[in-house]
């Protein structure tokens, strides 16, 4: 399968996704907008991921191409594609399908568990994620749910954490593509957003037990693997 990702900022690309892609024998470009690239045709890719990154979605003055982005990004979801976007990347598909994206009441930084309601998710889905589990937050902002969208997860911090549109398009405002590594870039670069709130974690905290990362390396893994089993069987029908 093709993938194809936009990249919104220099420390924080595909992470895990990176390893998963190219370990399975898939192809992924990107598009890093950060620095200028131009978007894709729609015919280059099967599979989008819209990742993170410390902007808003409205912060178009400042980033001129968000605009265009979500433009891309509503042209691919009518184009039927397959769609992963993960905190940023999930405010920006919600936007993109008509949603409101605010701030949210919490700032949200580190791990902290998800409950996830697996009966809106389609059943490739359900051995992906436990009912609760730990997962990796970095967030001030949420989104609201699209219309025709099914919500499917939550936290204490922040009532919407995931949404699934027509079965192939993923929000998360959580991250699972995190590895240590990736953590400690959001540290380095974001680490003013540390202010000792209610839910937000320090970097000793977030660091400390690294298996944490992999287990939701893990899930995203099963996600993606489980998706592109169910495009290929869309193809073969």
């Amino acid at each position: 399968m093709r993938f194809h990702l936009l990249q919104h900022a220099a420390f924080e690309g595909p992470a895990a996704i990176q390893d998963w892609i190219t370990g399975n024998d898939h192809t992924l470009t990107t598009t890093k907008l950060y620095r200028g690239d131009l978007l894709p045709s729609l015919s280059d890719f099967d599979f989008l991921i819209v990742m993170g990154g410390p902007m808003g979605v409205e912060d178009i003055q400042q980033y001129p191409w968000l605009a265009a982005e979500r433009g891309f990004i509503r042209q691919s979801i009518d184009a039927d594609k397959y769609m992963l976007g993960i905190c940023l990347g999930a405010q920006l598909i919600a936007r993109a399908c008509g949603a409101k994206v605010t701030r949210n009441i919490h700032r949200e930084i580190g791990w902290f568990d998800v409950t996830i309601e697996n009966q809106y998710l389609p059943e490739a889905l359900h051995d992906v994620f436990p009912v609760k589990t730990e997962v990796f937050h970095w967030h001030s902002d949420t989104f609201e749910i699209p219309e025709g969208a099914c919500h499917f997860a939550s936290s204490e911090a922040c009532s919407n954490q995931g949404f699934i549109l027509n079965g192939r398009v993923i929000g998360l405002q959580f991250h699972i593509e995190t590895t240590a590594e990736s953590a400690a870039l959001l540290i380095k670069n974001c680490g003013d957003e540390l202010d000792g709130s209610t839910y937000v974690q320090s970097a000793t905290e977030m660091l400390k037990d690294l298996a944490r990362f992999t287990i939701i390396n893990k899930q995203l893994h099963s996600l993606l693997k489980n998706l592109t089993s169910q495009a290929a069987l869309e193809v073969n029908d």
